[in-house]
């Protein structure tokens, strides 16, 4: 026989010492009987311990049976655990508010014992499937996250080298990608902290657009190294061919989402890609949109992308201070760029200050240095 520590705890609530003595002979045995004469008295013990299943009495004076069920079912400790209800009512309709309030099996009395053990042993039995059952789900749920996890994060590493192989077609070091990042990031957390009509924006849009405009210039795979690396100025039929860039990162992205689906991370890239080049005026390219015809993803970017630029050296122009950049920005606003976007910029210029001056050019080595 299986010490008592060991075997299942049967919790039997009956104001009836006679039908509780006889629930004991016979289920002692197998289980370790907790025997109670009042629901609040089996109530105060499961405050503190644990049954693995109740035979509770339905009509009892006091607190009824299906108070002490009610009580069971609305707490999370105790919902799960199977209650068989005992009654000597004959009324067809006690059962079913029995089994509707909770109750897992109903027994009348008085009751036969090999039906009484019989139907002990087969919930104790379906409790336990339950729990193995919900304890597989865990297991499988901690699985998936798991994957999950790492197919995320071998997207955004895919994302990353993709983006930082479109940047290192002009940047010697990639960090034009991460700085327009660090500044779309201060103008979307902006517009987060305080809504303006016309910039309204879900959390989860703002996450893409901060995740996805590393890809602002993904089109630039695709311009010919004659004219995408030519130090001097462009002439007009080059910077024709560089301004198809916006173009060419749409069709990329397009077949991306045709090969796996619409999903908002791509789609919002796909924005970005399309018209960070589009101006607030209507003069801008590809497309010649104006003001919020312009998908606000793109318009966020088209200020930190030329903040970037004008703030950063390149082979053919010196780098401006975070000041000359912000006159540019404040004096282009309600042309080149959204007006109100300008007034984020103004209110965090200590901000985009700081990343200029943290994340320079000449305090980087090349992502891919020459070997000899």
């Amino acid at each position: 026989m299986m010490l008592d520590d060991h075997k299942p705890v049967i919790l039997t609530v009956d104001d009836d010492p006679i039908i509780l003595n006889h629930v004991l002979a016979v289920l002692k045995d197998d289980y370790a009987v907790r025997p109670f004469t009042t629901g609040e008295d089996a109530l105060d013990y499961l405050a503190n311990n644990h049954a693995d299943l109740i035979i509770l009495d339905q009509n009892m004076p006091g607190m009824s049976g299906l108070e002490v069920l009610r009580i069971l079912q609305h707490d999370p400790a105790t919902k799960d655990i199977p209650v068989v209800l005992l009654t000597g009512s004959v009324d067809s309709e006690d059962e079913v508010r029995a089994l509707e309030t909770g109750a897992m099996d109903y027994l009348s009395k008085p009751f036969n014992p090999r039906s009484l053990s019989t139907r002990v042993r087969l919930q104790l039995e379906l409790y336990q499937h339950r729990n193995h059952l919900a304890e597989l789900v865990d297991e499988k749920t901690a699985e998936l996250q798991k994957t999950n996890q790492k197919l995320e994060q071998r997207d955004k590493v895919t994302l990353d080298l993709l983006a930082k192989a479109s940047d290192m077609r002009d940047h010697d070091t990639g960090l034009h990608i991460d700085r327009v990042g660090l500044f779309t990031g201060i103008i979307v957390n902006d517009l987060i902290a305080h809504p303006h009509p016309g910039h309204e924006m879900s959390e989860q849009y703002a996450r893409d657009i901060i995740d996805s405009v590393k890809l602002h210039d993904l089109g630039k795979l695709a311009m010919p190294d004659r004219v995408l690396l030519k130090p001097g100025k462009l002439t007009d039929e080059e910077f024709d061919i560089i301004k198809t860039h916006p173009v060419c990162g749409s069709e990329m992205l397009h077949a991306a989402i045709d090969e796996m689906g619409d999903d908002t991370l791509l789609n919002t890239a796909l924005e970005i890609a399309s018209f960070h080049h589009e101006k607030w005026d209507g003069s801008g390219y590809p497309k010649g949109l104006r003001g919020s015809e312009i998908p606000l993803s793109a318009r966020i970017t088209a200020v930190a992308d030329v903040f970037d630029a004008l703030t950063s050296e390149r082979p053919y122009k010196h780098a401006w201070t975070p000041q000359q950049a912000f006159r540019i920005i404040y004096d282009d606003a309600g042309s080149h760029f959204d007006p109100y976007l300008a007034e984020v910029v103004k209110r965090h210029e200590a901000d985009f200050a700081d990343v200029v001056e943290n994340n320079r050019e000449d305090e980087h080595t090349p992502l891919c240095a020459p070997t000899r």
